[in-house]
């Protein structure tokens, strides 16, 4: 337990921001999930799925309560899902 008052302020602010981190970070991955799981929906769908994960991912790196490499390499993978779905879902010409 803290023994100064800064120290015991620090420990209520450190608790606060943890509990704000872990909302932000569960936020993004749920977010992700709905992502993935629109992968066997149709591709508009999945297109607006995508949409709000790059904003999460975004939002949370702009914070950096993730790193904002994690959020790239996340994006550049739901990207790559997305592009395969779209281009499985034209018809080749």
């Amino acid at each position: 337990m803290p023994h100064t008052r800064s120290a015991n302020k620090n420990l209520r602010k450190t608790q606060k921001r943890r509990l704000h981190n872990r909302a932000v970070k569960k936020s993004v991955k749920v977010q992700i999930k709905a992502f993935e799981a629109a992968l066997e929906g149709p591709a508009a769908d999945l297109r607006t799925q995508f949409n709000l994960a790059c904003k999460r991912l975004d939002k949370a790196a702009a914070k950096r309560v993730v790193h904002p490499n994690l959020a790239a390499r996340k994006k550049s993978q739901l990207a790559r899902a997305l592009r395969a779905k779209e281009t499985a879902a034209k018809p080749a010409t």
